[in-house]
């Protein structure tokens, strides 16, 4: 996947809001990787701020319908790992002003 495509992904999973905290899911620092492979199948690998976040669900529906508006991607499975864990350095600096972070 080129450059300029992985930057389209990020940019349409940066319209992926983390209803808890209002902040979208790139910018928290959530999804580790994307890939796409020669079908068209987008892979995210993302993390979830807590284990037992009750929207998970809601979040993971929330990035295969963000993706579909990319012509290159046909279907989009999205793989929650918990390593490495997820932590507030991986939060971009807006992510961190926005909520008062340190």
């Amino acid at each position: 996947m080129d450059q300029d495509l992985k930057d389209n992904i990020m940019g349409a999973l940066e319209q992926v809001v983390d209803p808890e905290l209002g902040i979208d899911i790139v910018n928290l620092g959530l999804v580790y990787d994307v890939d796409l492979n020669e079908e068209g199948q987008a892979t995210v690998t993302m993390t979830l701020t807590s284990m037992g976040c009750p929207l998970a669900g809601t979040i993971v529906d929330q990035v295969k319908v963000a993706l579909s508006d990319i012509p290159e991607v046909k279907s989009t499975e999205v793989d929650i790992v918990w390593n490495p864990p997820w932590s507030k350095e991986r939060m971009s600096r807006y992510a961190k002003i926005a909520l008062g972070i340190r």
